[in-house]
């Protein structure tokens, strides 16, 4: 398994048993984890901290160079939130662990000319598939339906 989506693997675990949803994320510049982070809706109270903005926040201020060399790896497709940050800050490359469960705006990240790679991993699809069974109200909110 690649290190940096058992990174981001590890992050969405962390959340899921802080009681909140088990999406994580990691930014990746030049082979070194500069920001890492999971979804904190639930234990922020917070309308944004998505697993993807929890990590650029986590990064801290940086210059634009360095998105701009970036690789943002997420364990679900990222949202229009946060393909709008990923478009912000022109991270070029996003690796996503599955987008069976929930498909963001990966089109949209083509278009503009980020590289996105689905790796299809089976423990990203079974961790969001047992969380939106056992809380489809709390994912619901998440996904903004």
């Amino acid at each position: 398994m690649d290190k940096f989506l058992q990174a981001a693997i590890d992050e969405a675990q962390t959340g899921l048993n802080e009681g909140g949803i088990p999406i994580g994320s990691v930014i990746v510049h030049n082979g070194k984890i500069i920001g890492r982070g999971h979804n904190r809706r639930v234990q922020k109270g917070s309308a944004i901290l998505h697993g993807e903005m929890d990590a650029l926040e986590n990064a801290g201020r940086q210059p634009a160079s360095v998105y701009r060399e970036s690789v943002l790896y997420t364990t679900l497709s990222p949202c229009s939130m946060c393909s709008g940050a990923i478009l912000l800050y022109g991270i070029p490359k996003v690796v996503i662990g599955e987008n069976k469960t929930f498909l963001g705006e990966e089109e949209l990240l083509k278009s503009r000319g980020v590289k996105v790679e689905v790796l299809d991993d089976k423990t990203c699809t079974d961790m969001m598939t047992k969380f939106i069974h056992d809380k489809p109200t709390l994912w619901n909110e998440d996904i903004g339906v």
